[in-house]
């Protein structure tokens, strides 16, 4: 890294905790006017992934803020246009590799011109591309689209995930080229069409360079989280260190000091001018949550270690195949790996952190399955026998 600029003021652990709360829309009042399309600009991106539990990752964050949204609420807010059925109506969205597959606000589209031109600049690829099946599927949309890849011709060549046929190799190649786009997902699958069709007239351009794009990521990352370091602010959007080092003196944040973070820091001086207050969310989180998608930085903020383990042989997770972390107070206060019996939301497995967090468990397990449809919460562990006990009898008083 570059010399960095001495820190415009120092800021306690429990400051930047609250800052990233509030950035992240979990501390003060949620704008519940803009609603599900209000998180997403707010974040800036919405990972998706494709495990289902309770609900998929996209429809649990703005659950998370909200409270119990509906769920084809989610999805319209994220994909329908804003005047359906008129010749100019556009989605709000579209979906775009970010910090991983995520759905974005369209208005950031010419930001992620740097992404689209390296992607064209690619020199190799993991699938063969067959000779004449892009054209095939440019044409294909724009006879008939928007069209997912089996409606293209076909996904896969055999049952294997990865054995791409021709057209899905074609298609998920125009995506990444940006000149097609993924408009929504329809049964978890794709939904393709023409970005000429889909964005804007005054978004749809690649006239930014690189530095004016990542400056603009740069910033976006930094109100996104609050406060963050290099990593942090790199990892928002899947950045390399060196583009943030290019572009963060000239992106409008500003160098802070974090005691206890060892590392320099850079702060949204918004997030700087009033000191965050308001009431806490209490909830279950998304493992994919921005909150707490990067390891390192909520054992920083948290003091809390957290891995998704679905892809941890059974016999050696620890905390359950999809354990949510749980917010209360602005504290992670415990997991619960959940799952759904019929009409009953089925504790797994619950880690609670002391007996003062069991009323916090108990609140956000009785809202998340209010928000499923579930009527009734069964819990089959705790980690701690001894709080099992007052656990249950918090949820039985709940739902009484």
């Amino acid at each position: 890294m570059t010399t960095l600029p001495r820190p415009t003021t120092t800021l306690t652990a429990d400051d930047a905790r609250r800052i990233a709360l509030r950035a992240q829309g979990f501390l003060g009042a949620p704008d519940r006017r803009a609603g599900v399309r209000g998180v997403l600009r707010h974040l800036g991106a919405v990972q998706l992934d494709t495990i289902s539990v309770l609900a998929r990752s996209h429809e649990l964050v703005p659950y998370a803020r909200l409270g119990a949204v509906g769920r084809k609420t989610v999805e319209a807010a994220y994909w329908e246009p804003s005047s359906a059925g008129a010749s100019s109506a556009r989605p709000h969205a579209f979906e775009y590799w970010s910090h991983a597959a995520c759905i974005l606000p369209v208005e950031e589209w010419p930001h992620f011109a740097f992404r689209r031109r390296a992607y064209r600049d690619r020199p190799h690829w993991n699938h063969e591309l067959p000779e004449g099946a892009y054209d095939q599927v440019i044409k294909q949309l724009r006879a008939e689209g928007p069209l997912t890849s089996t409606e293209l011709g076909g996904a896969k060549k055999t049952n294997e995930w990865w054995d791409w046929s021709g057209t899905k190799v074609a298609v998920e190649r125009a995506l990444m080229y940006g000149e097609v786009v993924c408009v929504e997902r329809r049964g978890w699958k794709r939904v393709y069409d023409l970005a000429e069709r889909a964005v804007p007239d005054t978004l749809l351009h690649d006239e930014l360079d690189d530095t004016e794009c990542l400056r603009r990521l740069v910033r976006l990352a930094g109100e996104s989280l609050g406060v963050g370091t290099r990593a942090d602010i790199a990892d928002y959007h899947r950045l390399k260190g060196e583009q943030v080092d290019a572009v963060i003196a000239d992106s409008g944040l500003v160098p802070v000091e974090v005691e206890g973070w060892g590392k320099p820091a850079w702060a949204d001086p918004e997030a700087l001018a009033a000191p965050p207050r308001g009431r806490h969310r209490t909830t279950l989180l998304s493992p994919f949550d921005s909150l707490i998608w990067e390891r390192a930085r909520t054992e920083r903020i948290f003091g809390f270690t957290h891995r998704l383990e679905a892809y941890v042989p059974k016999p050696k997770r620890v905390y359950g195949y999809f354990a949510m972390p749980v917010l209360a107070g602005g504290r992670l206060v415990g997991r619960v790996d959940p799952a759904r019996e019929g009409r009953t939301l089925v504790a797994k497995q619950v880690t609670v952190d002391g007996p003062k967090a069991v009323p916090s468990v108990a609140q956000a397990l009785i809202e998340a399955a209010t928000w499923v449809n579930c009527s009734d919460v069964r819990v089959e562990r705790v980690d701690a026998p001894d709080l099992r006990e007052p656990l249950t009898r918090e949820l039985a008083r709940a739902l009484a």
